[in-house]
């Protein structure tokens, strides 16, 4: 299995679950520090969380062995472990593709430079759009991708384009070599197997709850007759 040096730390490599809840830990760990709290439990992390605390137990294993029995974790400490295991050391320099109404929204959020993101670019078709200041950034136009991609040392773009545009889009950000893509459009994309694309389909997740929802309708009613 591969390993993962994180500081001083080897660590084997992380089951895929785990790193999708270590942003939640951190999210959690790093409230607590701008609360001026230096020590904090399994018990009261795991509901800042949103998990069990044998859930949170179990994930920071596979980071090393962390917290005191009856004084707990050192939130500054952990919280600078799990920043290192998600690769936060070095700043990621994010390009947004799309900037219709939901680019511009990702475009405006403010949490970027906090988790240890930049901003570095804005692009989209539209002459509508193009040469616009959108957040303090001049919308470039997606002709001009690889060369932005290059310029501004872009690791990861963001897909908020029309789904019938995704996938041809997607398929340039690949070859200007970028390995990172966070798609909201609503479509599979086809890409590499050393690409990582991570998909929100805001209607797909809405017709899980909605699915829930149902669910629970039909228990109580059957509870009920």
């Amino acid at each position: 299995m591969a390993e993962q040096i994180i500081g001083e730390v080897t660590v084997p490599g992380i089951p895929v679950a785990t790193v999708a809840r270590l942003p939640s830990y951190l999210r959690a760990l790093r409230d607590l520090v701008a609360r001026g709290v230096e020590k904090t439990s399994s018990v009261e992390l795991a509901e800042l969380s949103g998990v069990g605390p044998a859930q949170l137990r179990k994930d920071l294993s596979f980071l090393g062995s962390f917290g005191t029995r009856g004084v707990g974790y050192d939130v500054g400490s952990l919280a600078q472990y799990i920043a290192d295991a998600l690769g936060l050391a070095d700043e990621h320099r994010i390009a947004i593709v799309g900037i219709g109404s939901l680019g511009h929204a990702l475009a405006n959020y403010s949490g970027y430079s906090q988790r240890g993101f930049h901003l570095a670019a804005l692009l989209d078709a539209s002459p509508d759009v193009v040469g616009r200041d959108v957040a303090g950034i001049v919308v470039e136009h997606v002709d001009a991708l690889e060369d932005v991609v290059a310029r501004e040392g872009v690791s990861i773009v963001v897909l908020a384009t029309p789904a019938a545009h995704a996938q041809a889009v997607a398929t340039r950000v690949v070859a200007a070599g970028v390995k990172e893509i966070l798609n909201f459009a609503p479509r599979a994309l086809q890409v590499p197997t050393d690409v990582d694309v991570r998909g929100v389909d805001v209607g797909s997740e809405l017709q899980i709850l909605a699915f829930h929802s149902q669910a629970r309708a039909l228990a109580e009613a059957s509870a009920q007759s």
